[in-house]
């Protein structure tokens, strides 16, 4: 069965145009910060605002509040007595002149903490800024009583370094937050702002990229980028596409071949015509991708969420119920109120709400830089429980172009005569099989005979005069035709694999036979190697004829093929695996793959693939190249162990420290202070954090290896195809 065309992977993705990119560049982001809005799902994102600037302001607040935590620490009595200092530091007025500067610290240092409470108390949602809001409140309200009258202790300085701790966590989370995401941004940023437009007379006038329009003509200058999607109408030159799709080589391109918007040209200059604008453009259409694959709602995530407000409760209910039991054991209410705070400090659900988020920007950030576009993210993480991947042949395994299977030499000929008087006839022809026979020997180095007097024969093949001999490439159908045999098992062996045989007669004698066949891709090889590492089955669905799907099989070692399948059929084909108790991922780049990419489990589309074969896809893959399946099924099982890592820690972390929180080490003399708590509670914030960049290591999971050699040590060998000449 013919497949659908293929087409250039510029712009077949859905998406999200240039001029809506100043409103939508906002990348989702995993924090759940006091300023930020909270999606259901409990994907945070910027709610408008600037991260680097945010960024700069817990900066500039964490230094102030340290700046005013020393005054503060040196006019607290319990320092003072600490220290021996009583006399030296204190002087009259000096508590209200600690009230001052921890009112200012209070206020300022806690501000964002606060505003956090009211928006999660608006949405009845209490969470990590309400624990902290509340135990910075009790401890500055308590404190301040005492300054004016309330008997007790004050522990303003307590006070200071738990928002000095709670600000400096923030301010480094919030980095790495910025970093996951930062890749993704710079996607928006690849377009320049203006582009040389060339007018009627030839003249350029620079313009806004916005203001193009399809037909515009632009010229681009070696070392500029690409302003947008475009047919090369002009000059030739080398493009460096890696920002989009991960390919560290430059892609030579010329005339009548399209630029992708974003890539940076090289060393020639070039005049494109505008083909698509908006959101038709490949990279709007990536960015869209990878912001719909951010805003998907995870099943882990989920989780993550109501463990969160299990923990808020548990939380708030505890810190009451610590300062109940030391009072009721008639400890100090200073003391009972130290520990009520130490516990919700420490009880903040933070890391757990950065759990899984983290680790899905991280994850995301790797698949878009290398060319792995993820449309549905609960099936990307559903991935990692596949058990088969059907991949569609042509196109996907191999190349979709003839080569050189094998050649039969007869009557003392010897193989390299035979191709090279096949080559040199049809180098003439723009025939696939011809252009397969020239490869064949180029590969082989065999160079080309001069040619006169080429003709074709309709329906039969090509003549020629070579070197002054009568050279024919012809089908089977013409030997029978003129009473003409070649007998040779090798020949048959061969037709009976469904390769393609022409036969090469040299002054009307047979000298040889080539077969040719779609030519498997080396990287086919290592994908089903690598797949069988993972534990996962590999399958082909083709509607070539069976001996072509058996052969290809069986040089790549699948489990099993599914041949002479009409379009109509291969959802079903993939129903019938499934049935078995499978679950299924299926590859395909054609519109007859559709239907079978949207049954399966996880359905993915080469890039170079049709507009409704990637509208039908969970992922896809921008290069085309199937070592990326096996890249995609491995980055989600390491993308689920990071979560599970994170999860675990997030909460065993609580089981752990809310005991010590609460005072059960008194009696060994373990006790945690409030700025303790929040340096702990910090810590596990950060160690989530750095765990989920630490799957950044996984690149070499979606970094293409180099190919390896078919298993007898020699180059692949095309596959055979039902074609005929």
């Amino acid at each position: 069965m013919a497949k659908s065309s293929h087409r250039h992977h510029e712009g077949h993705a859905a998406g999200l145009g240039p001029e809506d990119r100043a409103t939508r560049t906002e990348i989702a982001t995993a924090a759940r910060h006091g300023h930020t809005g909270t999606e259901e799902g409990g994907h945070a994102h910027a709610g408008g605002h600037d991260h680097a600037a945010m960024i700069a302001d817990f900066r500039r607040r964490f230094w102030v509040c340290l700046v005013l935590t020393v005054p503060i620490l040196a006019l607290s009595p319990m320092i003072q007595g600490i220290l021996g200092l009583e006399a030296a530091l204190a002087f009259p007025g000096s508590d209200y002149v600690l009230f001052a500067l921890s009112s200012v610290v209070f206020f300022y240092g806690g501000w964002p903490f606060l505003v956090g409470l009211a928006e999660e108390l608006k949405s009845r949602r209490p969470g990590m800024m309400t624990l902290i809001s509340l135990a910075i409140t009790v401890a500055y309200v308590y404190s301040s009583a005492v300054v004016f009258g309330l008997e007790g202790e004050v522990f303003y300085w307590e006070l200071a370094t738990l928002i000095d701790v709670m600000l400096l966590g923030h301010w480094i989370e919030m980095r790495s937050v910025m970093g996951a995401s930062g890749a993704l941004e710079a996607l928006v940023r690849l377009l320049p702002a203006t582009t040389l437009r060339l007018t009627p007379t030839g003249e350029t006038e620079e313009v806004p990229v916005s203001e193009l329009k399809p037909g515009d003509r632009v010229l681009v200058r070696p070392g500029d980028k690409v302003p947008i999607d475009g047919m090369i109408v002009k000059g030739s030159s080398s493009f460096n596409e890696s920002m989009l799709t991960g390919e560290s080589r430059p892609v030579d391109k010329g005339e009548g071949q399209e630029a992708v918007g974003g890539s940076i040209n090289g060393e020639g200059a070039v005049t494109i015509e505008v083909r698509k604008t908006g959101d038709q453009t490949y990279l709007s259409q990536v960015i869209e991708m990878v912001r719909q694959a951010q805003a998907t709602r995870s099943r882990a995530q989920d989780l993550a969420n109501r463990a969160a407000q299990w923990l808020t409760w548990i939380a708030i209910l505890g810190g009451g119920g610590t300062l109940a039991v030391w009072l009721i054991a008639g400890a100090g209410f200073n003391f009972a109120l130290t520990r009520m705070v130490t516990v919700m400090v420490i009880a903040c659900p933070h890391a757990l709400g950065l759990a899984v988020p983290l680790v899905v920007a991280v994850s995301t950030k790797l698949t878009a830089q290398n060319g792995l576009l993820i449309r549905d993210r609960a099936a990307f993480e559903r991935a990692r429980n596949l058990d088969v991947v059907i991949f569609d042949k042509t196109g996907t395994l191999t190349e979709g172009r003839f080569g050189v299977a094998d050649v039969v030499p007869l009557g003392g000929r010897s193989a390299e005569e035979v191709l090279s008087w096949a080559a040199a006839l049809e180098s003439q022809s723009e025939h696939p099989i011809a252009q397969g026979v020239v490869r064949g020997a180029a590969e082989r180095g065999i160079s080309l005979k001069p040619v006169t007097d080429f003709r074709n024969l309709p329906g039969r093949g090509a003549e020629a005069r070579i070197e002054g001999h009568d050279v024919k490439v012809v089908s089977p159908g013409y030997l029978r035709a003129n009473n003409l045999s070649a007998d040779d098992p090798a020949i048959g062996r061969l037709a009976e694999q469904g390769n393609t045989v022409v036969y090469v007669l040299l002054d009307g004698a047979v000298i040889g036979a080539v077969a040719l066949a779609d030519v498997i891709r080396e990287e086919s090889y290592e994908t089903v190697r690598r797949l069988k590492e993972l534990g996962i089955q590999s399958m082909m669905l083709t509607g070539d004829a069976r001996a072509v799907a058996k052969t290809v099989a069986e040089k790549l070692g699948l489990a099993d093929y599914f041949a002479e399948v009409l379009p109509n059929q291969k959802a079903e084909k993939v129903r019938e695996v499934q049935a078995k108790g499978l679950r299924v991922a299926m590859v395909g780049d054609g519109v007859n793959d559709a239907p079978a990419l949207v049954q399966s489990d996880l359905g993915i589309a080469v890039g170079a693939g049709t507009d409704v074969a990637i509208e039908s896809a969970d992922v896809v893959l921008v290069r085309s190249d199937p070592r990326d399946v096996f890249a995609i099924l491995a980055l989600s099982r390491a993308t689920y162990r990071k979560m599970a890592q994170n999860l675990l820690w997030a909460t065993g972390y609580n089981a752990v420290a809310l005991p010590l929180a609460a005072g059960i080490g008194y009696g060994w003399d373990i006790l945690l202070t409030p700025a303790i708590g929040a340096a702990f509670m910090s810590l596990s914030t950060v160690i989530v954090a750095i765990n989920a960049k630490l799957l950044e290591r996984a690149r070499r999971l979606v970094a293409s290896a180099e190919p390896i050699p078919a298993g007898d040590g020699q180059r692949p060998q095309p596959a055979a195809t039902a074609a005929q000449h």
